[in-house]
């Protein structure tokens, strides 16, 4: 989102149980595709309670009824489920589709997000946008 959105939107990538380390396919592959892989790490949603977000976009499939730590606050919460293609077993040339299949899909939602009025839209409106958007093919 960070790449295509230069600074309209930030967005923060974070779990409730990281790993420690980014999955080395997911490095391959968004460097791949000319997306800057500085300063990307594993990290726990701990370490963004200063963060004061407008929307939190859970992910992953395993994360959709997950509860969100009470610190995000009255924020919009949107799933947009995505599998997990570091969890797939298969072929190599499976595998990397797995994880061209869900980036492609972030980066189609993020320039649907972007496309969006984001100074007027707000509250239920905003909310309701963002899953419409997760539910376009």
């Amino acid at each position: 989102m960070n790449h295509l959105a230069q600074g309209k939107i930030t967005a923060y990538s974070a779990g409730s149980q990281p790993v420690g380390e980014v999955h080395p396919l997911s490095l391959k592959y968004l460097e791949e595709k000319a997306i800057s892989i500085e300063g990307l790490k594993s990290q726990s949603w701990n370490e963004f309670e200063s963060i004061e977000p407008d929307v939190v976009i859970t992910v992953c499939d395993r994360a959709a009824h997950e509860a969100c730590p009470v610190w995000f606050g009255d924020c919009i919460q949107v799933h947009w489920g995505l599998p997990d293609p570091s969890k797939l077993e298969g072929s190599k040339e499976e595998i990397k589709r797995a994880f061209f299949s869900v980036m492609n899909a972030i980066e189609n939602r993020t320039k649907k997000v972007l496309a969006l009025d984001l100074e007027r839209l707000a509250g239920e409106e905003l909310r309701s946008a963002l899953i419409t958007i997760s539910e376009e093919k």
